[in-house]
């Protein structure tokens, strides 16, 4: 999925793709720092590491709503809905949701570690996964 800038939706209203979060709580002293996401509300998390130049995703879901915290790095999200393209660029400390039916893809501009989390687990309990090809 190719960015190019915003994309409009309906009647002409420019409607966000994604939402950025804001972190529970957060503690920084001499020794260091803590960041707490949140604490409640997600049923899987990941640790996912990608190399620079590498692209992720082009799938939406149909039930999970999709939490990113980026720990290092960057990475360009492409979010597609209908008819409505964004284009964001996330680095170090962003935290961003991505709800049901929202196609989203990433290129990683340079090597990148982020929390990946589900509100319900992407593989159901019949095995299938509620992952779908754009």
């Amino acid at each position: 999925m190719a960015c190019g800038g915003n994309g409009y939706f309906g009647k002409g209203r420019l409607m966000s793709l994604y939402e950025r979060l804001t972190v529970d709580f957060e503690h920084a002293d001499d020794r260091g720092k803590l960041v707490q996401l949140l604490h409640d509300g997600y049923k899987q998390v990941n640790v996912l590491r990608t190399n620079k130049g590498v692209t992720r995703g082009g799938h939406y879901h149909k039930i999970c709503r999709e939490a990113f915290f980026i720990i290092s790095g960057s990475v360009e999200v492409s979010f597609k809905n209908r008819d409505q393209l964004e284009c964001v660029t996330f680095q170090a400390d962003d935290f961003f949701r991505i709800d049901p039916y929202v196609v989203h893809s990433m290129f990683f501009l340079e090597d990148c570690v982020m929390v990946q989390m589900y509100d319900v687990p992407v593989e159901q309990q019949d095995g299938t996964k509620d992952i779908y090809v754009e």
